[in-house]
């Protein structure tokens, strides 16, 4: 099969599209034919070791010294069963499914083989593979670190970074859960983050969040651009703020926090849990959440979709789509 290997860590150019060997399903897997995956945050953070701020180190030694152990990138995919291993019984050849074996990557490949109790779901009639695959990224990140703050009806949610494909997330399963969503966006993102639930846009070209007046119960940074000590003074007591790109600064924030004061800080990697993929992708089908889809690019155009990730303005998810 075809695959698209990173050997080195750099820009998108280190990438290589070569042939290896098929994956042979062993007992209590299955092998997805890969229709559509897409190029997330982690698949950039991995390829080019841009890491959160105090994490490179560490970073380097958990993933590989000079490239990634696992070079076969892709945390997300969107495929029909090909074949089963012995003992299988929750899917059969032929099934659309979503699979998201985050961390463990292998998904920028033209098969997969996954544990058939790992996070695969059945994919659900009314999305198409490009569409289904959009979702388990920014999904599952933003389901976790909400369910972590438990975040209640009524609440005062900040998102900074709402545009992207956790904060498009974000956005609207907090709407969903009844909270009330002020999302921190650039100008040509506004229209769009008001469409998925935000009651509040705020374009941080023109507004400086951190000095308005307004104080929010939960605060949501999907991007990394601000640490807890900058939010501090808009975060109401008993709140939380969530550091989803954080680094070593907002681990030793949270430790500050725990050891006293009313505020906490969230921080730390989102798994991938079958039941919360299952939780989504029912969210999907009911239409509670919607994909959002920045671009489509074909298999043979992977660099290409790596650099539009390296820009920083993608909306939503960037595609990549197999024949």
């Amino acid at each position: 099969m075809q695959a698209w290997l990173c050997r080195r860590y750099g820009g998108p150019e280190v990438l290589a599209l070569q042939e290896v060997p098929r994956p042979v399903p062993r007992r209590g897997e299955i092998l997805i034919r890969v229709r559509a995956t897409t190029v997330s945050a982690g698949d950039w953070r991995v390829r080019s070791l841009t890491m959160p701020p105090g994490l490179g180190p560490i970073a380097r030694l958990a993933l590989g010294l000079r490239g990634p152990r696992q070079p076969i990138l892709g945390t997300e995919l969107a495929g029909v069963v090909e074949a089963v291993g012995a003992g299988v019984t929750r899917f059969r050849p032929g099934d659309a499914v979503v699979a998201s074996p985050g961390a463990r990557m292998g998904c920028h490949a033209e098969y997969r083989a996954l544990p058939e109790d790992g996070p695969v779901v059945a994919m659900p009639g009314n999305l198409s593979f490009a569409e289904a695959a959009a979702i388990p990224f920014g999904a599952l990140t933003a389901l976790h670190f909400l369910d972590r703050a438990a975040i209640r009806p009524g609440e005062r949610l900040l998102v900074i970074g709402a545009s992207g494909a956790v904060g498009t997330a974000l956005v609207q399963l907090a709407h969903d859960a009844g909270a009330e969503v002020t999302g921190v966006t650039s100008t040509a993102n506004l229209a769009l983050v008001a469409a998925l639930g935000a009651a509040r846009v705020i374009d941080y070209t023109v507004t400086d969040v951190t000095g308005e007046d307004a104080t929010h119960d939960v605060i949501a940074d999907a991007v990394g651009t601000k640490r807890f000590a900058h939010c501090a003074g808009i975060l109401a007591e008993g709140g939380r703020f969530l550091a989803i790109a954080g680094g070593l600064p907002d681990m030793l924030a949270a430790l500050r926090c725990t050891l006293g004061g009313t505020r906490r800080v969230l921080v730390g990697p989102a798994p991938d849990r079958p039941e919360a993929l299952q939780r989504v992708m029912a969210m999907a089908a009911a239409g509670r959440l919607r994909p959002v889809i920045d671009s489509c690019h074909g298999f043979a155009r992977m660099a290409e979709a790596h650099a539009r990730v390296d820009t920083g303005r993608k909306r939503g998810s960037v595609v990549v789509t197999l024949p």
